[in-house]
C-alpha cells in the first residue's frame, strides 16, 4: 500500500475500492465449489459489493442499521458484510452452528432488521424465531436448494437482490461512492457477540479503526503482503476469523480462501497451500492426534524413521527455526529428516508453505507446541480478545516460548492490577457493549484501561504469562491457590483427554470430570483388541480408566514441583458418560467450558467425588443432532489418583 494514502483508507469499503483500483485482477477470495476452486478478483469483489449496497439502500438499510449474517465462510458472506458497511450499516455475524433459540437474544438486542442466511437450514432457524424477533423484516438467502416452496414475504434470494442492485447501480453509480466517503475510521464497523461463558452474551461494538489498526500493526510485524494466502475455516462470528480473513486481507491485499465444507478443510489446505495460518490448540491437537493414529498404522520401517528423526527434530528443530547455532552434523541430519519425514508431514498437514502460524484462545501443551515448531512450522502464540481486536501480545521471531504469549505489540500498553488482573490500553479497544453502559463502565475505567478478567504476570523478559480467569482463581480450604483452568489445560495436554472440569474452591482437595477423546482412545483400544460400542461404553472400560489415571498422576507429579500449586494436585476423578456439548449448554460456541453450569447440572456427581463413593449412577437428558432428546443412563466409576509430596514448600 502506498505511503501517504493510508490515512485516507480508514474504512473497509475505502480499502476495497483501493484494491480494486491498484490490484484489480489479483485474487481477493477463492471458494471451492463442487471440487473446483473459483476465484473472485478484487475488481469483481468490489463490483458485487457496489451492486449489493445499491440493493440494500433500496431495501431501506439506514446508517447504523444492524444486519445479521449467518453463514459458513463464503465470498458472498464477505460481500454482504462490506456492502452493509458501504452504507454505514453494521454487520453482525452470528454463529452458524447455533440453534434457533440462541439467535433470539442477539437479534433482539441488536435490533436486527435484515439478515443474510446461507441456506435452508439457516432460513428455517430465522423463520422459527420470527414471532420473537419483530424487528426482523427481511431474510436474504444464498443457496436456493430446498427453498422453492417457501412463500414467506420476508424472504428474498441473494441472486434476486444482486440483480436489482446491478440495475440500481446502472441508474446511479455515484450513490455508493458518496455513501462510502461519508464514513470515517471512527464509525461502527461491526458487532461481535461474546461467547457467554459466564452469563448473557454481550454485543461488542468495534469501529473501522479499532479493527484495522491492530490488523495493520501485526501485518507489518510479520511482513504480510498481497502474495500471502489464508484459509478461512473458523466461524465468521468469531472476532479472530474476522481479523485474519477480513481486516488483515483488506489491510494488505492478500487472498482469502474458503473451504468447500468443514469436512474438507485438510484436503483444501493441501491444495491451496496457505502461507499464513491460525488454529486454536484444539485444532492443532486434533491434527496431531490424526498423525499419531496414522503412524500407529504405518509399517515398522516408517515408524522407526519417524521416531528416529523426530528425536532429531525435538533436539534441534526449534533452534534452527529461531536462527540459533546448530552444529553442521545436526544441520545435515535435520536436512535428511526434512526430506524423509518433516517435509512430507508438513504436506499432509497442509502447512508446506506456512510462513507464520498463530495459536491462541487456550493454553497449548509444551509438547504439542514443540512438535509443530520442531518440524519447521513457525507457530507462535498470541493473546487478545473480542474486546481488543485480537492483537495484544505476539511472540516475536526468536522469542517463542510455550509458557508465555509474548510481549505487547506496538502501540499497546499493559499493566497488572494488585489482584494480578491484566489491564490493556490499545488502538484496538472496542467502543462499547451495545445497550449495556454498566458493563462498559465495568470493563473500561476512566483512564481507558480495559479490565480483561485474566490473571497473570510479566516474566523477567517482559513476556506476559496468563494463568487463569481472575474470577476463577480461588483457594482450597487450606488457602492454597486454586487455578482450575490452569489444571484443566494441563490435563488436556494429553491426547487422550479432550475436556476437563476441575473443582476445589473452598474444598479440602481438587477433583475433576474428564471427557476422553474418542478418536485417540478408540485407536488406542483397537490396538489392544478392546471391543466397544460407543463413547459411553469406551469411557466405562477399566483399561481406559487406568489410562486416564496415569495422565492425572503425571499432572500431579508436575504440580508437585510448583511451590504455589503443589497442594492443588487432583485427588479424585471420574470419566463423564457423555461428551460435553454446546447444544446441551455445557460449552460455549467457541468450545469454552461453562464450569458453573456444569457444576450445577451435575451436582450429584460432584458430591460423589467428595463423599468417598467409588461409583455413582447418572441419568441425563441429551440432545441429538437431529433435534430429538433422549435419556442416557450409566454407572460411573470414580477413581483415586496418587498425590505426590511437594518438591518445594508451598508459599
Amino acid at each position: 500500500m502506498a505511503s501517504g494514502t493510508t490515512g485516507k483508507l480508514d474504512t473497509f469499503p475505502k480499502l476495497l475500492m483501493h484494491h480494486a483500483r491498484v490490484r484489480g485482477e489479483r485474487p481477493a477470495i477463492r471458494e471451492k465449489d463442487l471440487g473446483i476452486w473459483q476465484t473472485w478478483t478484487w475488481r469483481r469483489f468490489a463490483d458485487e459489493v457496489r451492486s449489493l449496497a445499491c440493493a440494500l439502500a433500496a431495501e431501506g438499510l439506514q446508517r447504523d442499521g444492524h444486519v445479521a449474517l449467518i453463514s459458513d465462510n463464503r465470498p458472498r458472506l464477505y460481500a454482504a458484510m462490506c456492502a452493509v458497511q458501504c452504507l454505514g450499516g453494521v454487520p453482525v455475524p452470528l454463529y452458524q452452528d447455533a440453534v434457533a433459540a440462541e439467535m433470539v437474544f442477539p437479534i433482539e438486542n441488536a435490533e436486527i432488521t435484515m439478515a443474510f442466511a446461507e441456506d435452508q437450514e439457516q432460513v428455517d432457524k430465522l423463520l422459527e424465531i420470527l414471532p420473537q424477533c419483530p424487528t426482523l423484516a427481511r431474510i436474504y438467502y444464498d443457496d436456493p436448494r430446498g427453498m422453492r416452496h417457501y412463500t414467506q414475504p420476508q424472504l428474498r434470494s441473494y441472486d434476486d437482490l444482486l440483480a436489482a442492485g446491478r440495475e440500481a447501480y446502472g441508474r446511479d453509480p455515484s450513490l455508493v461512492d458518496a455513501e462510502i466517503e461519508k464514513s470515517t475510521g471512527g464509525d461502527m464497523a461491526g458487532m461481535f457477540f461474546t461467547s457467554g461463558t459466564t452469563g448473557v452474551a454481550k454485543g461488542v461494538v468495534h469501529t473501522h479503526a479499532s479493527l484495522l489498526e491492530p490488523a495493520r500493526t501485526a501485518a507489518e510485524m510479520e511482513k504480510l503482503g498481497e502474495n500471502d494466502v489464508i484459509l478461512a475455516y473458523l466461524p465468521p462470528a468469531w472476532i479472530g476469523q474476522n481479523i485474519f480473513s477480513c481486516a488483515q486481507a483488506f489491510a494488505t491485499g492478500y487472498c482469502i480462501c474458503c473451504p468447500e465444507s468443514p469436512e474438507t478443510v485438510m484436503t483444501d489446505m493441501r491444495e491451496i497451500g496457505p502461507t499464513y495460518y491460525f488454529a486454536p490448540p484444539r485444532v492443532l491437537e486434533a491434527l496431531l492426534t490424526q498423525v499419531s493414529i496414522r503412524m500407529d498404522d504405518a509399517s515398522r520401517l516408517k515408524r522407526w524413521l519417524y521416531a528416529r528423526f523426530m528425536n532429531v527434530a525435538n533436539r534441534v528443530g526449534g533452534a534452527l527455526l529461531d536462527g540459533k547455532p546448530v552444529s553442521l552434523a545436526d544441520r545435515l541430519l535435520y536436512g535428511l529428516g526434512d526430506l524423509l519425514v518433516y517435509g512430507p508431514l508438513r504436506n499432509v498437514l497442509g502447512m508446506s508453505r506456512v510462513r507464520v502460524g498463530y495459536t491462541a484462545g487456550e493454553a497449548i501443551g509444551p509438547d504439542l507446541f514443540k512438535f509443530y515448531r520442531s518440524i519447521g512450522i513457525n507457530l507462535k502464540q498470541l493473546y487478545g480478545s473480542t474486546e481488543t481486536a485480537v492483537f495484544v501480545c505476539i511472540q516475536p521471531n526468536g522469542q517463542v516460548r510455550s509458557d508465555t504469549v509474548g510481549p505487547a505489540v506496538a502501540g499497546v500498553e499493559l499493566r497488572f492490577s494488585p489482584e494480578r488482573e491484566l489491564l490493556i490500553r490499545s488502538p484496538g479497544l472496542f467502543r462499547e457493549y451495545y445497550k449495556n453502559p454498566q458493563a462498559t463502565r465495568e470493563a473500561k475505567d476512566g483512564e481507558g484501561w480495559f479490565h480483561t478478567g485474566d490473571a497473570g504476570f510479566f516474566d523477567p523478559d517482559g513476556h506476559v504469562k496468563i494463568i487463569d480467569r481472575v474470577k476463577d482463581v480461588g483457594a482450597l480450604a487450606d488457602g492454597t491457590l486454586f487455578a482450575p483452568k490452569y489444571l484443566e489445560n494441563k490435563l488436556k495436554f494429553f491426547p487422550y483427554i479432550k475436556e476437563a472440569v476441575c473443582f476445589g474452591h473452598q474444598r479440602d482437595k481438587v477433583c475433576a470430570f474428564i471427557n476422553i477423546d474418542p478418536d485417540a482412545i478408540g485407536n488406542w483400544a483397537e490396538k489392544r483388541n478392546l471391543p466397544y460400542s460407543g463413547y459411553t461404553d469406551l469411557a466405562s472400560r477399566a483399561e481406559v480408566h487406568e489410562l486416564v489415571r496415569e495422565c492425572v498422576e503425571r499432572v500431579n507429579a508436575d504440580l508437585a514441583g510448583d511451590p504455589e500449586l503443589a497442594n492443588s494436585q487432583i485427588h479424585r476423578f471420574l470419566i463423564l458418560h457423555k461428551e460435553l456439548d454446546a447444544d446441551d449448554g455445557e460449552l460455549t460456541r467457541t468450545r469454552k467450558v461453562r464450569r458453573g453450569f456444569i457444576a450445577e447440572k451435575y451436582e450429584p456427581l460432584v458430591a460423589a467425588l467428595y463423599d468417598g463413593r467409588q461409583t455413582v449412577h447418572v441419568e441425563a437428558q441429551v440432545k441429538y443432532e437431529d433435534g430429538r432428546t433422549g435419556t442416557l443412563s450409566a454407572d460411573l466409576r470414580i477413581g483415586d489418583a496418587s498425590v505426590q509430596r511437594p518438591l518445594a514448600k508451598a508459599a
